[in-house]
């Protein structure tokens, strides 16, 4: 793939959520206008390489939608004129898409397509599945590795729910302040898993997408200017801008990924986290600390200490208890493990970890063996480090993860 194709396609996934957000404005119709859309960037990923990206390339996309959708509608009518001739008489019957020149409505309504994918009559993960699909541009098989189920599983799991949203007659519209929050943890929960698949890639070439993390961190933008009391989206927003400040320093020459501790911190961005060290605090004073703000003020830590040797690992310690508290999850407990081993050795931190073999979430997963190579290091048991690495190598389908690992493991067999 070229260059250019790899142009039009970072250029495609960023226009595809406005351009479905349009069309379901217009019509509804969720899984036509979703269909139409997919084919209008199957149609531009074809012609743009050759012929060139067209000057207005979201009303290209628009217009080529919507003539899929009015051929499907005629195709339609056409079908059921020659079964049921009465149903000429109904009123209304036709629906008619708009010129073919008409420009998309100013502004962006990604953020009504963000609360209708986080329905209350789908469950949390079909919500969160939809989302990633609709909105963040995600292909089935990059929401399946995020949620660890095979692909078909998750490609029936996107249709049930756009089945679902057809059924409720739901509109294109913000919701009712008691709908919006009965949305808002799916919809958080949504940013918070498209920034992490674009800052760090579950599969690919590349370590990071930017588009996708730039997308993220808008949108959590557009929600804290309708929502700036609630403290969880000023959090996720800090949370975003505080780790997306590492990026230029978290690959070397060759795209090598390069950890936290051997980062050139002078090449962080600054700005990025001036704003996030004051969006944490500022909410951490007026609103109780969620799950979001508290792993934002562990980024700030660390954001803020001027080398690996000088972070405050025990603020950070007590943070991971306080998060491990309010959220358990076990990737808190992975994260919590390193932060430990640091305080009290990395036998502390192993002890953590092994109850995590029996988590079924867990149990296999490439970042838990990357971690228990990290502190088998540690604790100076090289054949055990070396294994663990290699292992980890062999679960990640990421090749900037994967060459790290196996780099890690191939110094230990040099050293022994």
């Amino acid at each position: 793939m070229t260059a250019a194709d790899h142009t039009v396609e970072d250029l495609l996934r960023s226009l595809a959520p406005q351009v479905l957000a349009v069309l379901v404005g217009r019509h509804g119709q969720f899984y036509a206008c979703e269909d139409a859309v997919q084919e209008a960037l199957l149609a531009a990923a074809v012609q743009w390489p050759e012929q060139g990206v067209p000057e207005h390339p979201c009303s290209w996309l628009v217009t080529v939608a919507s003539r899929r959708l009015t051929d499907e509608w005629r195709s339609e009518r056409a079908r059921r004129d020659r079964e049921v001739a009465v149903a000429l008489r109904e009123p209304g019957y036709a629906a008619v898409a708009p010129p073919a020149d008409e420009e998309p409505p100013a502004g962006d309504d990604t953020l009504k397509l963000l609360f209708l994918c986080c329905h209350p009559a789908l469950t949390v993960p079909a919500q969160v599945a939809l989302t990633l699909r609709a909105v963040g541009g995600l292909s089935t098989a990059q929401i399946a590795r995020a949620y660890l189920v095979p692909e078909a599983t998750m490609s029936q799991r996107i249709r049930r729910a756009k089945q679902r949203i057809e059924a409720t007659g739901a509109r294109f519209v913000l919701p009712s302040a008691a709908d919006r929050d009965a949305r808002l943890g799916a919809v958080l929960h949504v940013l918070y898993l498209v920034f992490n698949e674009g800052y760090t890639a579950s599969s690919g070439p590349d370590l990071h997408r930017a588009e996708l993390t730039g997308e993220a961190i808008r949108l959590t933008r557009e929600l804290r200017r309708l929502l700036s009391d609630d403290g969880e989206v000023t959090g996720l927003l800090a949370l975003m801008l505080l780790t997306d400040a590492h990026r230029a320093a978290r690959t070397g020459p060759g795209g090598e990924l390069v950890p936290l501790a051997e980062q050139d911190r002078s090449r962080w961005d600054r700005a990025a986290i001036a704003e996030g060290v004051a969006l944490v605090t500022e909410a951490l004073t007026w609103s109780p600390p969620g799950p979001y703000q508290v792993q934002a003020a562990i980024a700030a830590v660390h954001a803020e200490a001027p080398s690996a040797a000088e972070t405050d690992w025990r603020q950070i310690v007590a943070l991971y208890r306080l998060l491990a508290r309010i959220a358990p999850n076990p990737m808190v407990t992975l994260n919590q493990a390193a932060a430990v081993a640091m305080v009290d050795g990395p036998r502390a931190g192993l002890a953590l970890l092994a109850p995590l073999d029996a988590d079924e979430r867990t149990a296999g997963h490439h970042r838990l063996a990357a971690v228990r190579a990290h502190l088998l290091e540690l604790a100076s048991e090289a054949t055990a480090a070396r294994a663990a690495y290699l292992a980890a190598a062999r679960g990640t389908t990421s090749l900037p993860e994967r060459r790290y690992l196996e780099v890690r493991a191939a110094r230990l067999a040099a050293d022994r």
